[in-house]
């Protein structure tokens, strides 16, 4: 009987210890000042308070662009468990940059997409993301772009010369891309758009960039297809501050989304169970000192873990 009592005691604990052991571990890929030392990788276990890995030194140090920045670098794993970083090389330039990783230690070599360069006037790339897209096992590759004169209704209405509107490419092997294309123009200046996908329907949160009225804050358009198609945006889903750099993470039943307050030197976040109704969490999260946006994915605990071993 006793040794029955011990078999029954260490099964329950083993099997408490599974369940109360993440099997995935959530990561936010940023960067600091201007992007200038590369890119910079913090850990969460609950999705709101984030530690520094590395010591909040960068993994990677940008090379490419006219001022080899690694500003807003997205990262997503694809199907075939490799990491795909796009990010911001330039304030301006024509093109944005590309590495790949399997572990988020060791990278290719860096590549300059010009995504742009049939543009002779477009002033810049800015803020890129990556979405994968099983049904036709490719990427879209999206980001802001300001072309002066395109689109004379919100000329003036931004920063200095700026007026964006949100481009995108679709690619197989990040080797050929397609023919660039409008994604987002709705009559307003809008950047640092960020897309998830909630049962069959398509949930963009952009950046209004407007300054004149001042907007500066981050809204949804959905879409029924990933490439096109998106509505008018909703009301604000952030509060009486500038935001920008939006990215998502669900954690349970909750969506949230967290942002850079850049006029305040801090990240803010908001969460909703239904991707309608938001409530501010800002004084909820916690970020390394200094980060600026990025992108927040899941990976499995092993990729954390060898992480972690890196000092």
């Amino acid at each position: 009987m006793k040794n029955l009592q011990i078999a029954l005691f260490l099964l329950i604990n083993v099997a408490a210890l599974s369940q109360s052991t993440p099997k995935e571990a959530y990561l936010f890929s940023y960067f600091k000042d201007n992007g200038q030392d590369g890119l910079h990788l913090a850990y969460s276990l609950d999705g709101y308070s984030w530690k520094a890995l590395n010591n909040d030194k960068s993994w990677l140090t940008p090379v490419i662009g006219n001022a080899k920045l690694m500003r807003d670098p997205c990262v997503i794993q694809g199907p075939d468990k490799t990491f795909h970083m796009v990010w911001t090389v330039s304030w301006n330039d024509k093109g944005i940059g590309y590495a790949s990783s399997k572990d988020l230690i060791h990278w290719s070599e860096q590549q300059f997409v010009p995504v742009m360069a049939h543009e002779p006037t477009a002033l810049n790339c800015w803020a890129p993301e990556i979405k994968y897209e099983a049904a036709t096992k490719s990427y879209m590759i999206y980001w802001a772009t300001t072309i002066p004169g395109r689109f004379p209704q919100s000329e003036g209405a931004g920063d200095e010369k700026y007026n964006h509107r949100m481009y995108y490419v679709t690619t197989k092997d990040f080797k050929t891309f397609s023919d660039t294309k409008v994604l987002y123009d709705k009559g307003f200046n809008v950047i640092d758009a960020t897309i998830i996908q909630d049962k069959k329907e398509y949930v963009m949160f952009l950046k209004d960039e407007t300054k004149t009225p001042p907007q500066k804050n981050i809204r949804i358009a959905r879409s029924n297809t990933l490439t096109g198609g998106y509505a008018a945006p909703t009301a604000p889903i952030t509060g009486d501050y500038w935001a920008e750099g939006p990215t998502v993470a669900k954690i349970d039943t909750v969506w949230v989304v967290y942002f850079d307050k850049y006029t305040k030197h801090t990240m803010g976040a908001v969460q909703s169970t239904d991707l309608v109704n938001w409530t501010d969490i800002s004084d909820k999260v916690s970020f390394p000192q200094g980060t600026r946006h990025g992108t927040a994915f899941r990976v499995p605990m092993a990729v954390l873990n060898k992480l972690l071993e890196v000092r």
